[in-house]
């Protein structure tokens, strides 16, 4: 069978692509062995299996590599058929995917260039971001998970929301998510980080806001 093939993941410890995909391993159950990269010095073994990308996380399942967190995500969803993830309306498939899309193109994004700028380019930053969040509200208002009542694909892929926002937003010294703008939202991420399999796969958040705070000092020195 060959969803008992050996599983591996490499990743970076702080990198939410990659912890992503460790909720949605641990949420069915799946047996596999974490590979921490170095994603500054760069190992032989990622070079070779993600030589397109260099970049982590990468998926190995027997002989199959897979690269790319989206992709990888759907991948162990097809291929572990317990805990269900997506949708299995088309339509809603359709969304899950347009939203995960709009929430790493408009949210991440900017919340990282926010928290790694300063003055009117960080304003004009969290701005934008706001504003997307603001769709995100929308989706979520009179629901508990994107899911619904159960954490389900869209809920993976935006469940960084819940840790490392709060964290880019200390960071940065910025504020995103105001509960009293996004009360659905935050009402959200509390579930989503209340969630067991959830609370029990996080970085240390000490640990992250120092790293982050170096990072962003040193994006912040190039511009």
């Amino acid at each position: 069978m060959a969803n008992t093939e050996q599983v591996k993941l490499l990743g970076f410890w702080a990198s939410p692509f990659v912890r992503r995909l460790e909720w949605a391993l641990k949420l069915k159950g799946v047996d596999y062995e974490y590979i921490e990269e170095d994603i500054f010095n760069k190992s032989s073994l990622l070079m070779e299996l993600n030589p397109v990308h260099k970049k982590v996380p990468v998926l190995l399942q027997g002989r199959k590599v897979i690269a790319e967190s989206f992709v990888i995500l759907e991948f162990i969803d097809e291929t572990w058929k317990q805990f269900p993830l997506m949708p299995q309306d088309p339509y809603e498939r359709a969304m899950a995917r347009f939203w995960s899309k709009f929430v790493e193109e408009k949210i991440l994004d900017g919340a990282w260039i926010a928290m790694c700028s300063l003055g009117e380019e960080k304003e004009k930053a969290i701005k934008l971001t706001i504003e997307a969040m603001e769709k995100i509200e929308g989706e979520l208002k009179g629901k508990q998970f994107f899911g619904g009542e159960n954490i389900g694909y869209l809920d993976i892929a935006m469940g960084w929301m819940s840790y490392w926002l709060p964290v880019w937003e200390e960071v940065g010294s910025m504020k995103i998510v105001n509960p009293l703008q996004f009360p659905a939202t935050t009402s959200w991420m509390n579930k989503f980080l209340d969630h067991p399999v959830i609370k029990e796969n996080l970085p240390p958040r000490d640990k992250m806001i120092i790293y982050f705070q170096s990072r962003s000092i040193e994006l912040a020195s190039r511009t």
